[in-house]
């Protein structure tokens, strides 16, 4: 499967937005993108004009590196969200928030979804009491993740029992002490955090 290996901050300055794919460096004074807000490469600084096809693409590509997936993946969720009932835009980004590494990272579990994909295929969290370690996994109303009862004393962890839950999608509940999330709700468009205009990639993917 194909997988960028490239720097992840480039990825932000090639879409001209934040991606929140490093954690808080993305939040620091440290970000590259603060500090060259233009496209890598040579030609970054260039002044293009941007057409229809473009843009579309470029949203894309910028959702496919939000949620950290390739091509064929992301295709996938288009696909699916086309036979559902309802919007295919919303349904698409509502499949993407349900993912399991979405929903650990949503959890704060882990300060980026590169690093709660890793935790999840490192067998660092269970659904229902089982172990999953499958990213793609899509949890349902009423699903349970937690961290492993015998992995709670990592130093990664251990971190997130002095924390609060600021910031926790109203989907979701969790608890510090245990380290336990729930899926009080099946999350909405408007529960997604970044700015994404999906009907672009609607636009995208029809013609």
């Amino acid at each position: 499967m194909a997988k960028y290996t490239g720097p992840d901050c480039r990825q932000c300055r090639r879409e001209g937005v934040k991606l929140f794919l490093k954690g808080a460096k993305c939040v620091s004074e440290k970000c590259p993108l603060a500090k060259r807000p233009t496209a890598p490469g040579q030609h970054g600084t260039a002044r293009k004009k941007a057409s229809g096809y473009s843009i579309q693409l470029r949203e894309k590509q910028k959702t496919k590196r939000i949620y950290g997936l390739c091509e064929k993946q992301f295709k996938g969720y288009f696909d699916k969200a086309e036979t559902m009932r309802g919007i295919t835009g919303d349904n698409m980004l509502i499949l993407l928030e349900r993912r399991l590494d979405n929903v650990v990272f949503r959890l704060s579990l882990a300060s980026s979804r590169a690093q709660a994909r890793q935790i999840v295929n490192h067998g660092l969290i269970t659904v229902n009491g089982q172990p999953v370690n499958i990213p793609s996994f899509l949890v349902k109303k009423g699903d349970v993740i937690a961290v492993k009862e015998n992995k709670k004393d990592k130093k990664i962890f251990e971190e997130l029992k002095a924390a609060n839950s600021i910031g926790l999608p109203k989907w979701l509940e969790f608890d510090n002490a245990t380290l336990t999330g729930k899926v009080v709700e099946l999350p909405e468009r408007s529960d997604v955090e970044q700015k994404i205009e999906e009907h672009l990639i609607v636009e995208l993917y029809s013609k």
